[in-house]
């Protein structure tokens, strides 16, 4: 049985905060951020654009990973997001479309 796990970035602008998460169902996650029904940090600070993820086959390589880009500096961090998403866009709807879940949830 296949299993999915994803380290993900969250963010509420251009080079804005930055919140690094790790969830077994990246669609249903985000959702939830974009919400605000995750109380903390990310309703807080408003975090709830999609800007980098990446798929793991194993949650102890995701939690690792998660671990250890909360360790990286700011700069690695915003060289790694650049890297694949130089304007910093919200990827939900294109991942919610891929799924086709309704992308349409309140900003």
């Amino acid at each position: 049985m296949d299993r999915h796990y994803y380290v993900y970035i969250l963010t509420n602008r251009l080079r804005g905060t930055l919140y690094i998460g790790v969830t077994n169902n990246l669609i249903r996650r985000v959702w939830e951020h974009r919400l605000g029904l995750v109380s903390g940090f990310t309703r807080k600070y408003r975090l709830r654009r999609l800007v980098y993820f990446e798929h793991c086959g194993d949650i102890c390589v995701a939690i690792e990973r998660e671990k250890r880009l909360k360790r990286w500096r700011r700069a690695w961090k915003l060289e790694l997001i650049e890297r694949d998403n130089p304007k910093w866009a919200d990827r939900f709807p294109e991942i919610a479309q891929s799924e086709g879940v309704d992308d349409s949830v309140p900003y």
